[in-house]
Parts: C-alpha cells; sequence; structure tokens
C-alpha cells in the first residue's frame, strides 16, 4: 500500500521558517517524481513545488527564492523548507509522487495533479 505521511505543519508568524517532512512507503521512492501543493479554503490546489527523479527543481513563483526541496533517499523522505513565510502562505500542504500524465483527480481536494499518489496533507498557518 503506497502512503505519503506528511509532518511539520504549525502555526508561525510572518518572517518565521517551517520544515515540511514527506516520508513515502509502498513505492520506490529512488527515481520517483515528488511534489508539493497547497489548498487555501475555498481554493482549488496550487503548485508549491517539485523535485524530478533527475534531480531538478521548480517552483511556483511566489515561492521562489524561500522554499527550498530537498530528499533523503535512505529515509524515503523529500522535505520542503519554508524560510520568510507570508500570511499568504497559509494553507494545507501536502506531497505527492510518482509524475503521471494525465493527471489524477483527487475528489476529496477537487483538483487535479500530475502525480499518481498523494497525503493527508499538514496544516501551514501564517500570521500577519
Amino acid at each position: 500500500e503506497v502512503q505519503l505521511v506528511e509532518s511539520g505543519g504549525g502555526s508561525v508568524q510572518a518572517g518565521g521558517s517551517l520544515r515540511l517532512s514527506c516520508t513515502a512507503s509502498g513505492f520506490t521512492f529512488v527515481g520517483s517524481d515528488m511534489g508539493w501543493f497547497r489548498q487555501s479554503p475555498g481554493k482549488g490546489c496550487e503548485f508549491v513545488s517539485i523535485l524530478n527523479s533527475d534531480g531538478s527543481t521548480k517552483f511556483t513563483d511566489s515561492v521562489q527564492g524561500r522554499f527550498t526541496i530537498s530528499q533523503d533517499n535512505p529515509k524515503n523522505t523529500v522535505y520542503l523548507q519554508m524560510n520568510s513565510l507570508k500570511p499568504e502562505d497559509t494553507g494545507e500542504y501536502f506531497c505527492t509522487a510518482g509524475g503521471v500524465d494525465p493527471g489524477t483527480w483527487i475528489p476529496e481536494r477537487r483538483c487535479v495533479v500530475m502525480f499518481g499518489y498523494w497525503g493527508q496533507g499538514t496544516q501551514v498557518t501564517v500570521s500577519s
């Protein structure tokens, strides 16, 4: 059974930092594309970052220069380091794995992600 378990969310003031973790099991972690998305109340899913299997990374414009993504293969874990947090970064962050095309509809989130697996999410709240 594939599982993606996120942790590290919390409440911080603007300018603070958090590091999110996503630990994977049930599939071959090494060589999988890994991503992070976020969702705010009443909004759809927003792509945040991807770490491709070739090591390349991509970020949405609003977090470029503030967030970094990395992975620890022996721990089957991908991290999202979030610095200089802003109130608009508030949302539920969930990780994804296994890039697929076409994407997958996530009914509980009412959005499509270009991945085959996703986690339950961890809440990040940034206050001004």
